[in-house]
C-alpha cells in the first residue's frame, strides 16, 4: 500500500508549481508516493510544463475552474495510500517533513488530520493555526478594521496569536496549504464540501473530523515554505471579497452563527 498520495490543485503557477514539485521529489526519502496534479484551466501551459517535467506525476487537466474543494476531491477518488496530503502549489517541501510528517500520524492513530509548521521564504514563521472562526472577528476583518486595530482580543484569540509554534500539539484548524488527512479519517466523514469553492473548505473539514472524534494537530517537527495566496491573488479583489464572504457565509450557515 501506498504510505502517501499529495494532491495539488493548481491555477496559472507554472513556475512555482515547479518548484513544488521538484521539492517533493528531492525530500521524498524512502516515502512510497504518488502525486496528483489538478489543473484548474490554466493558461501558462503548466499541464505541458507538468507532462514534460515529471512524467511520473498524475495529472488531471480540468475544462473549467471547479474550485478548490471540487478539484481536491478528484485527487483523493483516486488516491489509495494510507494518508493523503493536500498541498498547495506555491509551497517547498523542506528536509524529511514527508517522512516527519508519516511518522506523526503512525505514532497516533487517533489524529485525523495533521498540519505542519509554515514559513516564509527568508525561513521566518507564518502562522498557520487558527481557532474556529466566530461572527465577530470575521466581521472586523471584512469591514477592514482588522487592518486599523489589529489588536482586538476578538482577533487575536481568532487567529491564535497566543500558539506556541516551537511544539507539537493539538489545533482547532491547520492551513489548508499543507493538510495531511488519514485515509480512514475520509472513509468515515467524507469527501470535502464541494460548495466551498475556496476558503473555509479546510475549516469545514476540521471541525467535521473533530465532531467525529478525530483529532487535529500542529507539527513543530516538520516545515514548508509557503510563498503565499499567488494562485488567488490574480483574482480582482472585489472578487476574492465576494467569494470569502460567500464561503464565510455558508459555514455559519451549516455550522451556527456564534459571535
Amino acid at each position: 500500500m501506498l504510505d502517501l498520495s499529495i494532491i495539488i490543485v493548481s491555477w496559472n503557477v507554472s513556475e512555482l508549481l515547479k518548484k513544488c514539485l521538484k521539492s517533493v521529489y528531492k525530500n521524498q526519502g524512502k516515502i512510497n508516493l504518488k502525486i496528483f496534479v489538478i489543473d484548474n484551466t490554466s493558461t501558462d501551459n503548466t499541464v505541458e510544463m507538468v507532462k514534460t517535467n515529471f512524467p511520473d506525476v498524475n495529472i488531471i487537466a480540468n475544462k473549467n475552474n471547479l474550485g478548490f474543494a471540487t478539484a481536491n476531491n478528484q485527487g483523493i477518488k483516486k488516491s489509495q495510500a494510507k494518508y493523503i496530503l493536500l498541498l498547495n502549489p506555491d509551497t517547498e517541501i523542506g528536509e524529511n517533513t514527508l517522512k516527519n510528517m508519516v511518522e506523526f500520524m503512525e505514532e497516533n492513530y487517533k489524529i485525523g488530520i495533521a498540519g505542519c509548521k509554515h514559513c516564509n521564504p527568508d525561513w521566518t514563521l507564518q502562522p498557520s493555526v487558527r481557532r474556529f472562526p466566530r461572527l465577530l472577528p470575521i466581521l472586523l476583518i471584512l469591514t477592514k478594521v482588522a487592518k486599523i486595530i489589529p489588536g482586538l482580543p476578538a482577533l487575536r484569540s481568532y487567529l491564535a496569536q497566543d500558539f506556541d509554534y516551537k511544539i507539537a500539539q493539538p489545533a482547532e484548524q491547520v492551513a489548508g496549504s499543507f493538510f495531511m488527512i488519514r485515509k480512514k479519517t475520509l472513509e468515515e466523514i467524507g469527501l470535502l464540501d464541494e460548495k466551498f469553492f475556496l476558503w473555509f473548505e479546510e475549516v469545514d473539514y476540521c471541525k467535521r473530523a473533530k465532531a467525529a472524534g478525530w483529532q487535529v494537530w500542529y507539527n513543530a517537527n516538520a516545515k514548508i515554505i509557503h510563498y503565499g495566496g499567488q494562485s488567488f491573488s490574480q483574482r480582482l479583489t472585489i472578487r476574492k471579497q465576494l467569494i470569502f464572504v460567500k464561503s464565510a457565509w455558508y459555514y455559519f450557515k451549516k455550522h451556527g452563527f456564534v459571535w
